[in-house]
């Protein structure tokens, strides 16, 4: 039991992701974060950034805008473009021009070095108290992916990935469906159902024919798209999700 509540706890805590050159930097981030109950994962780099971000389910990032070698800028604006992942920049750089551009990209918040850790905590804090919920219902409100078979759909960064890495392209509309029936698994859902569902990851359905978007994600997930393993025609009723889905919170 004491280790089903300390998987539980660990699961339900904030993931930071720190992106720091300065190894100092990334330690002192990492066992202060930790040491108030939040998980970490930590880059030098914004490959290691963008790597990090395809493995796991990540809360927010903490930027450093002076990585050796990269424009932190246009790191930035790649994850900004990509994703809704909260970030916090920083720099050792005073240029209000610096930090204006920072939040033009996108940025929820900026540091400059040096900085408190204790205050860093608490900007951290409230970015993550007023994210909006990305799934509905009290139960699903901290859900960041959902996985399957060997995909993994990041609530975060809408994106659809198989475990080795391999990225699969999803439209909006895609996505909003898919994340809708995963939300729901084994159970039938009308083409209504599934359009109402929908909204709740994007306030726009982009295409409202579902039976199009159906054929289109089983040609991107499925083995066989004549004989569909995950996505079944409910006849005269609906679709339905037959697979087993697991929860990342």
């Amino acid at each position: 039991m004491a280790a089903l509540v300390a998987e539980m706890t660990e699961t339900t805590q904030p993931h930071i992701l720190i992106v720091d050159d300065d190894p100092a930097i990334r330690t002192l981030l990492t066992d202060y974060f930790i040491e108030n109950e939040m998980r970490v994962s930590a880059a030098d780099s914004g490959a290691a950034m963008f790597a990090t971000l395809r493995e796991s389910a990540i809360d927010l990032v903490v930027l450093d805008l002076r990585l050796a070698g990269e424009n932190g800028m246009t790191i930035a604006r790649t994850l900004r473009r990509d994703s809704a992942i909260p970030i916090i920049m920083l720099t050792g750089i005073r240029d209000e021009a610096d930090r204006v551009m920072g939040l033009e990209l996108g940025a929820d918040d900026y540091l400059t070095k040096p900085f408190s850790p204790r205050e860093l905590l608490a900007r951290v804090r409230t970015i993550l108290r007023r994210a909006k919920p990305l799934a509905a219902g009290a139960r699903g409100s901290r859900i960041r992916a959902f996985r399957f078979a060997d995909f993994e759909l990041n609530l975060r960064t809408r994106r659809l990935a198989r475990m080795n890495g391999a990225h699969i392209e999803l439209t909006n509309g895609e996505f909003n469906l898919l994340a809708a029936l995963l939300a729901l698994p084994q159970r039938v859902l009308t083409r209504d159902q599934l359009m109402e569902a929908s909204r709740v990851y994007d306030n726009e359905v982009y295409d409202r024919a579902i039976d199009v978007q159906i054929l289109r994600l089983r040609r991107k997930i499925e083995p066989d798209c004549s004989q569909p393993r995950y996505i079944i025609t409910e006849r005269g009723l609906g679709y339905s999700f037959n697979a087993p889905v697991e929860l990342v919170y």
